[in-house]
C-alpha cells in the first residue's frame, strides 16, 4: 500500500488567484453587515414614525419605558439624564441609530459605526434589558457581541470605505 501526496486543489471563485476558502472568509462578514445596517435603519426610522414613543408620558413613549426600567438598570444615573429630556434622548438614540445604521450598510467610516453600534447596545443593555433573568434573554447584549467584529474589522468589501482606499492607492502608485 503506498501513500501519495494528497492536495486539495479548490478552484478560484469570486477572486481570481483566491481559493474559496479564501474568498468565503474575505466576505464572511458581509451578511453581519447588511442584517446590522438594515436593522438599525429601521430602528431608527421605526422611532422617528412612531408618534406615542416620541412624547414624554403615555403609552409607549420613551419617558415611560425609560421611568419603567429606572429602578432595574445597571446604572440608573444614564437613565435619570435621559429623564432629563426623554423625547431629546429618543430623538438622538433614532437618529443615533439611522447614522449608525447607514454607515454600517455603505460601508462609510465603518469602524465608526460600528462603535457607535456597540456604544448603543451596551447602553440600551446597561438600562432597558439589564433586568432580563436570564441575561440572554435581553437582546441588547447579542447586538453589542455582533457589532464587536465589526468594530475590529471594519468593511473591507462592497464599501466605500475600500473605494476610497482603493482611490488613494490609485494616486500614491499603489504603495499604500
Amino acid at each position: 500500500m503506498t501513500h501519495g501526496m494528497h492536495t486539495d486543489a479548490h478552484p478560484p471563485y469570486l477572486d481570481g488567484d483566491r481559493g474559496w476558502r479564501d474568498t468565503a472568509s474575505r466576505y464572511a462578514l458581509l451578511p453581519l453587515r447588511v442584517f446590522l445596517g438594515v436593522t438599525f435603519i429601521y430602528a431608527g426610522l421605526d422611532k422617528l414614525t412612531d408618534s406615542a414613543f416620541m412624547k414624554d408620558s403615555g403609552a409607549g413613549s420613551i419617558g415611560d419605558m425609560m421611568r419603567a426600567v429606572r429602578d432595574s438598570s445597571a446604572i440608573p444615573a444614564m437613565v435619570d439624564m435621559a429623564l432629563d429630556n426623554p423625547v431629546g434622548f429618543g430623538y438622538a438614540i433614532a437618529f443615533g441609530e439611522l447614522a449608525v445604521g447607514i454607515g454600517t450598510l455603505i460601508g462609510l467610516f465603518a469602524r465608526l459605526a460600528a462603535l457607535g453600534g456597540a456604544l448603543i447596545s451596551l447602553s440600551l443593555w446597561l438600562t432597558v434589558s439589564w433586568a432580563s433573568d436570564p441575561y440572554y434573554y435581553g437582546n441588547d447584549l447579542a447586538y453589542l457581541m455582533a457589532w464587536l467584529p465589526l468594530v475590529l474589522a471594519g468593511a473591507s468589501v462592497f464599501s466605500l470605505d475600500a473605494a476610497l482606499r482603493g482611490r488613494r492607492r490609485q494616486r500614491l502608485g499603489g504603495y499604500r
